[in-house]
Formats: structure tokens, sequence, C-alpha cells
């Protein structure tokens, strides 16, 4: 018996070994490859002027890559995503319905500077259900409907509010779009880190935090949003589901202070990669602005929808 023991004993310790060996190799290659990632990522940053920060996490295994990820960077219209948040949380706690209708007059504009559907096709104001302004508001990045649903809010600070409490600190929502189109640098009040972006959006799609109508609702707009066609779903497989927000601003004597795309990629294995793009202070060209987002985008989803 004891040497029958001691064998037991003998394979057992070295199953154990092989088994810690294969965790062992297995947790140095998937580093490996998140710093290969993460060193292509940095690469596409250099291409393009001014400042990048990227959070990219599949929201099944928690697989994340951040670059420049705890760094501040404008949100400008992304902070659409998240005052839709708060209002859809509002309509569960029966506080609105998504087919009450809100009175919207002149006042209630931004300036014809600002982009604003809503504006430009009712002039005059008109008489639209909470779920049109949000359409508005994601879909098309109008910034007189997200003012509008900021107002039945009762201000930022309760957008605000919602969000910390979810848990997510690093997003600051300060001003409307009225105030932030008047003056350039305002728009440095509403900002975001890019972990903290990424981690609100897998608050979104994972901890139920809306009920499922709203969060279906949310999760629509987002998917036919229209803006960026060319930045998180430029370079991706024809096809391929992108719920996503951008933010944009203006450019000023040759310097863009945001071009930003965050959203939920679905990969070809069927899970989802959640991902923050911001580029701040660039004088890089739209055109290359948005490339470098695109490229971020597939390589990641490369890296975690083909390859793994």
């Amino acid at each position: 018996m004891l040497i029958n023991y001691s064998i037991m004993l003998t394979c057992k310790t070295s199953l154990l070994n092989i088994s810690f060996a294969l965790i062992f190799l297995f947790q140095t290659n998937l580093s490996f490859g998140q710093n290969a990632l993460q060193a292509k990522i940095s690469q596409y940053a250099k291409n393009v002027n001014g400042n990048v920060g990227v959070c990219a996490s599949v929201l099944e295994t928690g697989e994340t890559v951040s670059f420049n990820g705890d760094k501040k960077f404008p949100m400008q219209s992304v902070y659409k995503f998240p005052i839709a948040m708060v209002v859809l949380d509002r309509v569960d706690k029966k506080e609105f319905s998504l087919n009450q209708k809100i009175k919207v007059t002149k006042l209630d504009y931004i300036a014809k500077i600002g982009h604003s559907p809503l504006r430009d096709q009712f002039p005059n104001g008109t008489d639209i259900a909470i779920k049109d302004l949000v359409k508005y508001s994601v879909s098309e990045s109008d910034g007189s409907a997200s003012d509008i649903l900021v107002r039945l809010l009762g201000g930022t600070k309760y957008a605000d509010r919602y969000i910390h409490q979810l848990g997510v600190k690093d997003i600051a929502i300060a001003t409307t779009e009225k105030i932030q189109v008047e003056n350039d640098t305002i728009q440095y009040q509403n900002w975001a880190t890019p972990k903290a972006m990424t981690s609100l959006l897998n608050i979104f799609y994972t901890q139920h935090k809306l009920s499922a109508g709203s969060r279906a609702v949310l999760l629509n707009d987002m998917i036919n949003s229209t803006p960026g066609a060319k930045r998180l779903k430029g370079l991706l497989p024809a096809g391929t589901i992108v719920a996503h927000k951008t933010g944009t601003a203006g450019t000023i004597n040759g310097l863009t202070r945001a071009t930003n795309d965050v959203g939920i990629i679905t990969l070809p294995n069927g899970k989802h990669l959640a991902i923050t793009v911001f580029i701040s202070d660039s004088r890089s060209s739209e055109a290359d602005r948005e490339l470098t987002i695109a490229k971020i985008a597939k390589a990641a989803f490369e890296y975690w929808g083909i390859h793994k």
C-alpha cells in the first residue's frame, strides 16, 4: 500500500505541476497578446497629432486593454449616452413615459452653430414624445434634444449624480449643449476617462440597471446612430453590429478639441467588446483622426474576435 500511495502521490504531483505549467503558459501568452495589442494601439496613436485615450474590454471575460485610460478627455456628444440612460431610468421609475409629449419652443434650441436636426425641422417649435427626443439625441446627436432631456431631469447635476451612484466616478456632466456651443473651451467641463466610459458601457449592457424595454430603446438608438460611420465602424466587416455614440468638437484655427467614439461591438464569436476611443486637442485632419479610431477598433476586433 505504501508503494501504491507513493506512486499515486507522485502522479498527482506531476499532474499538478503540468496544470500549473499550462496555466502559466496560457497567462503568459495572454499577457503577451494583450501587450502586443496595446503596442499596436500605441503605434496608431502616434500617427495622429493630439492626445489619444483607449479602453477596450470583452464584457463576457473582463479581458481589458487600456492606453491613457486614466486621462481626462472632453466627451462632447458622447455624454448624450449617459444622459439618455438617466432619462430612461426615470421612465422605469414611472416619473416619465416614453410616449409622453413634451412642448418644445424656440427657446429650447441651441445656437445655429450647433448641430440640431430637431431645430432645423421644426424651427417654430413642436410637441414631441420623450422616446423621439432620446432618438434625436442619441441617433442623430441633436444638441437641442439633449438639452430638453436635461431640462426634464432638472439639470446636469442629476445626470452626473446618477452616473456616480452607479459607481462610475471619473465622468463629469456639468454643462448643457447650449452653453457648450457658445465657447469652445467649456467642453472640457464635460469629461470622462476612457476606463470610466468603458465601465459605464459595461454597466449598461450587463448589469440590468435599466428595464429590458428601456435598454432595448437605447441600444437600438445607438445601433442606428448615423454620425461617425468612419470611426469605430470604419474598418470592421460589413454587417458588424456596433452600438455607439460619437462626440465631435468644431475645428477652430486648425485645432479640434474632441473626436470620439464609444460603443459595444458584437464580435464574430458572439462576445461583446466595449470600447472607448477619445482623441483630444488634435491638429490632424478629420480623415486621419477618424482613421486612427477605425484602426484601433479593428485591432481590438481582430484580437478578441478572430484570433481568440
